[in-house]
């Protein structure tokens, strides 16, 4: 018999350690890490989370197991094994990928170095793993036009050779190997060249330039200058592949970068490793949010899981802020200088990758983006509610004349136009914003509650607090304040403002919610412009032809309907206005103009 959760709380030690949550099946749900088992269990049963998914754990929540550790960081390296070992419903998806490309230099005399995605424990050694085979042929083909080694697979041992079991082929004859198996290469030659391998492999290009430069040199004293070419042009490969790499300090090495972007829904984690100051490695990793995991917490599990999956063995990491990953790990949060600039470059990796895959679903799966963008504007702007139906308002008027409005209508981020809606402002006199919101405002939902239609749930004014507080009246009179979200955006520094709070918000030029708002903004400018305009023009034209004399509304109508313009009206012949309104009207308008 399972005992009470209260009970199993009350018994769970003051210690660091893991916890583990069970269902009533005894299904797995969540894996989590605490510096103190007991207060981070309890917190969970004693509050309203915030997010549905986490109300919903707690509730499925039968049984807890634990397990104490030494130290916290104890606990988070057990975590990150339990998690990907169970991969329990509610944790953080952590995949082992066992398909990375290594570099592999065989136990073996005359080693021979090449690609490979299997490990084998048999002496040989690994370096990677690598986020890309690209990289790895990048590489392996650098080594090959610096050093000439063997690509066959024979047994090169000393018995072998000296009994003259092989014969050298192809590669010895176009120079890209030299021929150890006829005994053509001694051991110590070729072990130097591996050696030399190994070191760019770990990001050292130093001792094989220097050694190149120093042989480049001895070939040209002995005047024998196209072997002193040849090296010269290794030399150049060599630099421009370090020219490549170089981002840093050379002095910088063995630190690995780790970097954080996060939205609602999903982490992304740049980890960059520096030796000898170049990247020998890049890689950005996908963290799907189950329930209200910090960019902290999700970082130090990333940091853990690369670590281990890369065989990372760094003193140093850097990092945008305080990690406790243990005593043996030296966390460094760098403000300025060589180690800000690297930091700044993962991030950058770490946005890049984000907007690639933002792109990508955008096409592949509109819904889940739409559905991403929603979560990220109902957060942005402290919503109850996302913001599926949004109204946005904006006044146009030139020195009071023809004052109108325009309402303007998103559903799911996207402009719903056959929704757009135009006003005529009809009990303001003058130019006066604030009166015409208060108008337009009050008869849109008025109208939208008589209609029994469905109300936003938002509504933004283009203007600042004046607009808003016109607005605000409108819906307090209609006994929607409360029910819908309403804001103003000013246009001097895109500030939005909150009803009864005098602090705007100020949202990232770069977000996404800002742009929907700004395009919402601009959306209803045009279409308020627009109509402003078409009024005017008409305007114009009706009195044009009403000061003819003997023409009534109706024949203006006809007019216009047929000719379009009152230019092409002033263009047509006598004739041609007769076919359609009659000889006599046709010989008023046409002498009238005439006189123009």
């Amino acid at each position: 018999m399972i005992p009470s959760l209260e009970l199993q709380i009350q018994t769970l030690p003051d210690s660091p350690g893991v916890y583990q949550y069970f269902d009533k099946d005894g299904k797995i749900l969540y894996v989590g890490k605490a510096k103190n088992l007991k207060k981070r269990v309890s917190s969970y049963f004693n509050k309203i989370h915030d997010t549905a998914k986490t109300n919903v754990l707690v509730k499925k929540i039968v049984q807890i197991k634990h397990i104490v550790v030494p130290t916290e960081t104890d606990a988070l390296l057990l975590e990150n094994n339990l998690i990907k070992k169970l991969q329990p419903r509610y944790n953080v998806l952590l995949k082992d990928d066992k398909t990375y490309p290594w570099i592999c230099i065989k136990k073996e005399p005359f080693p021979r170095i090449f690609a490979t995605r299997k490990m084998i424990k048999d002496g040989s050694e690994y370096f990677g793993p690598y986020t890309s085979f690209k990289t790895v042929n990048t590489i392996l083909e650098l080594i090959k036009e610096l050093y000439p080694l063997r690509t066959c697979n024979f047994d090169l041992s000393r018995a072998n050779i000296l009994s003259g079991k092989y014969k050298v082929c192809l590669e010895y004859h176009i120079g890209n190997c030299k021929g150890p198996c006829e005994g053509l290469e001694t051991l110590e030659n070729y072990q130097n060249q591996v050696e030399a391998i190994r070191e760019i492999l770990k990001g050292n290009f130093k001792e094989s330039l220097k050694d190149f430069k120093k042989l480049m040199s001895a070939l040209a004293e002995d005047l024998r200058f196209e072997e002193a070419q040849k090296i010269k042009e290794k030399i150049e490969v060599l630099e421009n592949y370090q020219a490549r790499s170089t981002i840093l300090n050379p002095k910088i090495s063995n630190i690995d970068v780790f970097s954080i972007i996060s939205d609602e829904s999903m982490a992304y984690v740049n980890f960059l490793q520096i030796s000898h100051g170049a990247i020998v490695r890049s890689h950005t990793m996908e963290l799907k949010k189950k329930l209200e995991e910090t960019d902290e917490e999700l970082l130090a599990l990333a940091v853990v899981e690369l670590r281990e999956r890369f065989h990372l063995n760094s003193k140093e990491i850097i990092v945008p802020f305080e990690l406790d990953l243990g005593e043996k790990i030296q966390v460094t949060v760098p403000k300025l200088g060589d180690k800000k600039q690297i930091l700044d470059l993962s991030e950058r990796n770490a946005k890049y990758y984000r907007l690639d895959q933002l792109k990508q679903i955008k096409i592949v799966d509109p819904d889940r983006h739409t559905n991403r963008i929603m979560a990220q504007m109902k957060k942005d702007l402290r919503l109850h509610v996302e913001p599926r139906h949004i109204e946005c308002f904006d006044n146009s008027n030139i020195q009071g004349i023809n004052p109108v409005s325009a309402c303007v209508v998103f559903k799911d981020g996207k402009p719903s136009k056959k929704d757009y809606r135009h006003f005529n402002i009809k009990t303001v006199e003058g130019p006066n914003d604030f009166a015409s919101m208060e108008e337009v405002v009050y008869r849109r939902y008025k109208r939208l509650l008589e209609e029994n239609e469905a109300l936003p749930q938002l509504i933004v004014i283009d203007g600042g607090k004046g607009q808003l507080s016109s607005a605000l009246k409108s819906l307090e009179d209609l006994g929607l304040w409360g029910k819908i979200a309403i804001i103003g955006i000013a246009k001097r520094l895109e500030e939005i403002y909150y009803p009864g709070d005098s602090v705007p918000l100020y949202l990232d030029k770069k977000s996404e919610t800002l742009k929907i708002i700004q395009h919402l903004r601009n959306e209803a400018h045009r279409f308020g412009i627009t109509f402003h305009r078409d009024k005017r023009s008409k305007s114009a034209l009706n009195s044009s032809l009403e000061s003819i004399p003997g023409i009534g509304e109706k024949t203006m109508q006809t007019l216009i309907k047929h000719f379009k313009s009152v230019k092409r009206i002033k263009e047509a012949s006598e004739k041609d206005i007769s076919e359609v309104v009659g000889v006599s009207k046709a010989k008023k308008i046409h002498d009238f103009y005439k006189k123009i």
